[in-house]
């Protein structure tokens, strides 16, 4: 669905008075559109904690240790992530400008039967990497009900959490889809940390690097650098939603 999104953006052509500066016409807009970007785009790179269940798996010794394939993976799946996404922003951008969409498939408009099979390869998307995405929320959820409030762990609990769980989120992504604001807001509040500064500040605690070495710097520029990713990617996220919910109406 990427390749659909920028190839037919080529197919359509620049736009007529296409325009590539800011968005905004106010200092203070561009500056908070700045830190909503920079939460899209740290939800877009994120990691996410799913990854240590999935290393916790792999078979692991001295001699070969799973961190090894690990590494392999994370590289491959940052490059198929980078070859996806950076056609779509570079040439989306080119072709549309600063008008264009959040969701690039609604900037397209036509041909529908292609904007339907772009969104169709989401969906599938979805159903495969959704599984994966919620598993510690649902094993988290259980653990709760069984530990805490002392439910049996039956097929029936397992079913009923699980769906009531689908069934909320659908219900608030329907209700509340501020598609642009939403991927800043969470980029920065949820991703910057795991993704970005906690892991330094764990390598810095368990490995003691030597003081101001190489190590000691880079890990922590990534936690300064993390930290103000985290505070100022919210704000621009929870303005732009503000904004949209100004003019917007409910399933609409």
């Amino acid at each position: 669905y990427s390749t659909i999104s920028w190839a037919a953006s080529i197919d359509k052509g620049v736009q007529k008075n296409v325009e590539y500066g800011y968005k905004s016409h106010s200092t203070a807009g561009t500056v908070f559109d700045f830190f909503n970007a920079l939460g899209t785009v740290a939800f877009a790179y994120a990691g996410h904690n799913v990854v240590l269940e999935i290393q916790a798996t792999i078979p692991s010794s001295p001699e070969k240790p799973s961190k090894v394939p690990m590494w392999r993976g994370v590289v491959v799946a940052y490059i198929v992530v980078a070859l996806c996404y950076f056609p779509v922003a570079f040439i989306g951008y080119w072709i549309f400008g600063n008008d264009v969409n959040g969701d690039i498939l609604i900037s397209l408009e036509k041909p529908v039967w292609l904007i339907a099979m772009a969104n169709m390869f989401v969906v599938i998307h979805v159903i495969g990497s959704y599984q994966i995405y919620v598993m510690p929320v649902f094993d988290m959820i259980e653990t709760l009900l069984v530990k805490k409030m002392k439910f049996e762990p039956t097929t029936p609990l397992r079913f009923i959490v699980r769906n009531v769980y689908v069934a909320l989120t659908m219900f608030i992504a329907i209700t509340f889809p501020f598609f642009d604001g939403l991927l800043g807001f969470f980029g920065g509040f949820a991703f910057a940390p795991t993704t970005y500064f906690l892991p330094c500040i764990m390598w810095l605690i368990i490995y003691k690097p030597r003081k101001f070495g190489l190590s000691w710097w880079t890990n922590w520029i990534c936690i300064v650098l993390g930290l103000c990713l985290m505070i100022l990617s919210p704000i621009g996220g929870l303005r732009t939603i503000i904004i949209q919910a100004k003019t917007y109406k409910f399933y609409s």
